[in-house]
């Protein structure tokens, strides 16, 4: 029993599970609460989250943008400093005592053996050349833009032969100072002037003894104008304090930091705590500037770069992504206050809503379903104005148009059978005509009036397949059968003043059509045409198939119609129904074309308006007259409601 009631308990709660999935069947209620949630409080949150997606892009547009900006303005300052040097190295170029110094009329230093051990080995070796004033003046030279520019820690002028003269530095060993590996690349840029980076192995060091991390170097090779040959070297070391100078005191948020690399990703300048010591030079695209995000260690950066033109080194912006801008932290936090307030108002103002909706209208319901058990004494009592007050009062005027329907319903079960028994008695006027024209037919033939007798006999068919039995839809034979009896009628009446031929086709011999098509048609010909010449007139009658319509065509050489008869008439046929309601006054709707309409009605009516009737007419000439029919195999069912055939 426990567990049969268990399975009760789990049965009952997946169908109310089922039933809450089931949105068309929830009570209104619930509809109206869940509607204006989605109306009020989805398009909120999703406000928000676009608003919030649009803060975050703009910011971070304008966060890239302005780093960018300011990185503009390093690699700025940054090649400032760079161009000084690069028109230092041009005054040294151009001084006459350095001319003479690259053409071997004044004497420089050698590299010689011990020059390494001490400091002061430079100067015992420049003191042997102290007779050579030029020499001297030279130096004097390269120290005052040390003095006018601090920032330069020293000045190297190196002439083809190896010897040098400078205000600070001094060669560590013997070795020529032209197989540098700075000297070769001055030869090799003739004349450019190029930036080194940081000094690495090379044969010369300064009297302070700067670190090569301290140190940047640039040279420019000195050519002959005339010769175009180069005879020597102006090599310029820079305190990297003056690139520091101009990067250090940058901060991106938090912890980020801007710093400075070559070409090749080794680090010129970057502060002491950096993320990331180096970059390597795959990581960027080959756009001179721009924003990309990498991930270091498992932290994600963002790093924002931009290239110096003059110098080719990369200024970078490094920082963590997940450090947010103070004003878009802001901007969520009242973001998300108004989600609140409006979930939480959306929600209020839904469920009052709803019931007050649904409350009234459950009401109702509830009047309607006592209605509807058989009490129509019921009445809606409320004085609302609006759709549920009129769908009340409706309510109550509906009782009270049921409850006189009922009654004259009752009426009219009453007369219904009184009319179905005087139907009785009506059906046995066709039979008693029947049999009354049999009699008439052979007592003429028993008196032998032949003519008598068979006109007798066309009229008694006539009426026979008129009536078939209540059917509209009838054998072509019986057809042809029917409009065959009408003209011996007709004849007896005409005599020689008419004349028919008949063609039916044994492939429209098989097929069913509407009754009472053709009778209308011919009696027209007759009537308006024939009989309004003057002579015999020729009326001709053809049934055949022509692909997969029936055409039954009657042509007449009678008295025809004018243009304006026949475009008037063929206006009637379009819409044969409302012409046909028309009064005989009314223009061209009167009797002469009522048969035609009939039979054009019945058609569009029964089979559609691809189906129908077609006429020409010549005036003095006669008329044509078409009928496109389907093709009908067997009499449709009761089911086929539209009439059409099932071929």
């Amino acid at each position: 029993m426990i567990i049969m009631q268990n399975r009760n308990r789990a049965e009952s709660w997946r169908e109310g599970i089922s039933r809450w999935l089931r949105f068309g069947d929830l009570p209104l209620r619930y509809k109206l609460v869940i509607l204006f949630l989605m109306v009020g409080i989805l398009p909120s949150i999703a406000l928000g989250v676009l608003v919030n997606w649009t803060v975050n892009r703009i910011v971070d547009q304008q966060v890239t943008s302005n780093t960018i900006q300011l990185i503009g303005k390093v690699n700025q300052t940054l090649d400032n400093d760079m161009e000084n040097l690069q028109n230092i190295t041009y005054l040294i170029g151009f001084d006459p005592r350095t001319e003479r110094f690259l053409d071997g009329e004044i004497q420089g230093d050698k590299p010689a053996v011990g020059a390494e051990d001490t400091g002061n080995s430079g100067s015992s070796s420049s003191s042997v050349k102290q007779d050579n004033a030029e020499n001297y003046e030279i130096k004097r030279y390269l120290q005052g833009f040390t003095t006018l520019y601090p920032e330069i820690a020293s000045i190297l002028l190196v002439n083809r032969e190896g010897e040098y003269i400078s205000n600070e530095m001094y060669a560590r060993s013997p070795a020529s100072l032209t197989e540098e590996e700075w000297y070769r690349e001055a030869v090799l840029n003739e004349g450019i002037f190029t930036v080194l980076g940081h000094p690495a192995e090379r044969n010369v060091t300064t009297h302070v003894h700067y670190g090569n991390e301290e140190l940047v170097s640039v040279v420019r090779s000195i050519v002959d104008p005339d010769t175009r040959e180069v005879t020597g070297a102006v090599l310029i070391d820079l305190k990297l304090r003056a690139v520091a100078r101009a990067v250090r005191d940058v901060t991106l948020g938090k912890s980020g930091y801007l710093m400075v690399a070559e070409a090749g990703g080794s680090s010129i300048y970057a502060p002491e705590d950096s993320i990331i010591p180096s970059i390597p030079p795959s990581w960027f695209p080959e756009e001179d500037s721009g924003a990309l995000i990498r991930e270091v260690n498992g932290e994600r950066l963002q790093l924002i770069y931009g290239t110096s033109s003059f110098t080719g080194w990369r200024t970078i912006g490094v920082f963590p992504t997940s450090e947010s801008v103070y004003e878009v932290r802001e901007i969520r936090f009242y973001m998300i206050c108004f989600l609140f307030v409006v979930c939480l108002f959306g929600v209020a103002a839904s469920y009052t809503l709803s019931q007050s909706i649904s409350r009234p209208i459950w009401q109702l319901m509830s009047f309607m379903q006592k209605a509807e058990s058989g009490d129509l004494t019921t009445r809606y009592w409320g004085n609302r104005q609006d759709e549920v007050g009129m769908l009340g009062r409706s309510f109550n005027r509906m009782l009270l148009q049921i409850r006189k329907l009922m009654k004259l319903s009752e009426l009219r079960e009453k007369q219904k059978r009184e009319a179905e028994l005087r139907s009785l008695q009506a059906h046995i006027k066709p039979h008693f005509l029947y049999n009354t024209l049999d009699t008439i037919h052979w007592m003429a033939r028993k008196k032998g009036a032949d003519d008598v007798s068979d006109l007798v006999e066309s009229l008694s068919r006539l009426f026979r397949i008129g009536l078939s039995k209540g059917d509209d839809i009838i054998p072509m034979s019986d057809e042809w059968t029917h409009i065959s009896s009408y003209l011996q009628i007709q004849k007896t009446r005409y005599r020689d003043r008419l004349q028919v031929e008949m063609e039916l086709s044994p492939e429209a011999e098989k097929l069913y059509v509407l009754k009472l098509l053709l009778q209308p048609i011919v009696e027209n010909a007759i009537y308006h045409g024939i009989k309004a010449r003057r002579g015999p007139g020729r009326i001709v009658i053809q049934a055949q198939v022509n692909g997969d319509v029936l055409l039954l065509s009657v042509q007449d050489n009678g008295a025809g119609m004018s243009s304006d008869r026949l475009e008037a008439l063929r206006k009637q046929l379009v819409d044969p129904v409302t012409a046909m309601e028309a009064t005989p006054g009314e223009g061209l709707a009167g009797n002469r074309s009522y048969g035609m309409l009939n039979v054009q009605a019945r058609i569009k009516l029964t089979f559609g308006d691809e189906y129908g009737i077609a006429i020409d007419s010549t005036e003095n000439e006669g008329t044509t007259v078409v009928i496109t029919h389907p093709l009908v195999q067997a009499v449709p069912s009761s089911s086929d409601h539209d009439g059409r055939d099932r071929l």
